[in-house]
């Protein structure tokens, strides 16, 4: 996952499990413990280069932050929780009652970007496809997650810990970035 970019937890613990004939799934290890790993690994193997491409993507994320600032962005995944690899977006949602509003917007700063859809665990029965807005900023791949207005109320789940997703708002990515 480090070292390819890997981001989805099953098709890595299959990819493997098939590599080491592992077929108990039971043996596989957690997300929780995949992640932990993960900023294992990169304390360890990262070093410097990991600490200046993580300060790139949330430096990124919070110029976009405050281009988007009325549609309330959050710092979501890697990038946020800081297991970001050279190969992650900076992913994060936006609040609007129209897609096409935040379109406009996008367009009116000449900012070209691409539409699409993610698919989001909302609960632990319930999944759902959100519109998404791809752009690049200093050749950073961006993906805004679009959600409507009510939908910062409740974060969609975790694919790490079964949770609600951590949103960061502006504020806190800005606290991120003086810290590093």
């Amino acid at each position: 996952m480090a070292e390819h970019g890997v981001r989805d937890f099953l098709l890595a613990k299959r990819k493997a499990a098939e590599r080491y004939g592992v077929v108990d799934s039971a043996l596989l290890p957690r997300n929780t413990e995949i992640e932990a790993a993960l900023q294992e690994y990169q304390r360890l193997f990262g070093g410097e280069s990991h600490v200046e491409t993580l300060q790139a993507q949330r430096s990124v994320a919070l110029d976009v932050m405050h281009r988007l600032q009325r549609f309330q962005p959050r710092l979501v995944g890697s990038v946020l929780t800081g297991t970001a690899t050279p190969h992650d977006d900076v992913v994060l949602h936006v609040f609007v009652d129209r897609i096409e509003t935040l379109s406009f917007a996008l367009m009116d700063q000449g900012v070209p970007h691409e539409t699409g859809e993610r698919r989001l665990r909302l609960d632990p029965e319930r999944t759902t496809q959100q519109p998404t807005l791809r752009l690049e900023v200093d050749d950073q791949p961006v993906e805004l997650v679009v959600f409507n207005i009510d939908g910062i109320r409740q974060a969609p789940i975790s694919p790490v810990d079964g949770k609600p997703m951590r949103r960061a708002d502006l504020r806190e990515v800005e606290r991120l970035l003086a810290t590093e």
